[in-house]
């Protein structure tokens, strides 16, 4: 993984513009629909008048997780309070929270039949507490109607406001997910308004939280690479988590939206996501997900909490 020439603290998007190859390696490859299933959870989101992530941030693995009949639900609105460089998600004024979505996502999670769903959200800077009220009222409604469910949440920072985690991880999500997304370096330049050190204190937060309120919650954790960072640097992130209590991560290679967003500097080959895989587990991560096409929600279900330590 090279630097790149992005070494220097007031990187900019123009810096990384002659570094940018528009041609993808033969092993990003995504495979188009062909399951019935496929229609009918799409079918099912569009009746309920939901928004996903998988459509919203063009997840490349949409078609395979919707040919599974799984989908990470995305509340609060499809308008994000933030203009992040990577993120696909339309930075606009948002609309008002709707107040029937928690019991829609509610019926869609059980209609589905899911035994593990995932609930994200745009940022909401605009509301008091970061949309965590709404959190908790998905979560509750999606329990109420699949008991026993696992529930994973990947939550804004919440401007790391104590009220608003602790908000959220009192209605004891199994996993609770907020992505450092990248390097500390590359921070200001990929994350609208984000901070690293806060989405660590974030972390770390969720985590004693859950200890003090004896929830037991896998803190989880995911970064985009390609985007310049070196290895190193990515070592020290690795490393950051884990001194944060976090034992999920994943690891993916960084897709360029459209033009408008920051270029891909190196496209990192399968071999590489493997090592770093090996690594990552070296270093105490107890479920790692690595890979050119893995996104914070690919395959969620692959990780059983209860393999996690309070």
């Amino acid at each position: 993984m090279s630097c790149s020439g992005t070494g220097t603290k007031s990187l900019r998007k123009a810096d990384l513009l002659g570094t940018h190859t528009e041609r993808k390696p033969e092993w990003i490859k995504v495979r188009l629909p062909s399951d019935p299933v496929f229609w009918s959870t799409k079918s099912l989101i569009s009746d309920l008048n939901l928004h996903t992530v998988c459509e919203e941030a063009q997840c490349p693995n949409r078609w395979e997780c919707w040919g599974q009949g799984t989908a990470t639900f995305m509340i609060a609105g499809d308008r994000c309070t933030r203009a992040c460089g990577f993120c696909a998600v339309k930075t606009a004024k948002p609309f008002a929270l709707e107040a029937d979505e928690p019991q829609r996502v509610a019926l869609a999670t059980s209609r589905l039949k899911l035994k593990h769903v995932v609930i994200t959200a745009v940022a909401r800077d605009d509301v008091a507490d970061g949309g965590a009220e709404h959190f908790a009222q998905t979560i509750a409604a999606v329990r109420t109607e699949s008991p026993g469910i696992i529930i994973e949440i990947l939550v804004p920072d919440f401007n790391d406001s104590d009220d608003a985690i602790r908000k959220v991880m009192e209605t004891a999500p199994a996993i609770f997910n907020h992505n450092l997304e990248t390097v500390e370096r590359l921070t200001p330049l990929v994350r609208s308004r984000a901070i690293y050190h806060r989405s660590l204190h974030v972390l770390r937060k969720a985590k004693a939280i859950s200890r003090e309120l004896d929830t037991p919650c896998a803190t989880k954790s995911g970064l985009m690479l390609g985007l310049g960072e070196t290895e190193d640097e990515l070592l020290t992130a690795m490393d950051d988590l884990r001194s944060h209590d976090v034992t999920v991560l994943t690891l993916g290679q960084y897709l360029r939206p459209s033009e408008r967003h920051l270029p891909v500097v190196d496209y990192i080959h399968p071999d590489t996501f493997d090592r770093y895989k090996q690594i990552a587990l070296e270093k105490g991560f107890r479920h790692v997900a690595s890979g050119p096409l893995v996104r914070s929600s690919y395959h969620a279900a692959d990780f059983r909490p209860e393999l996690d330590v309070h």
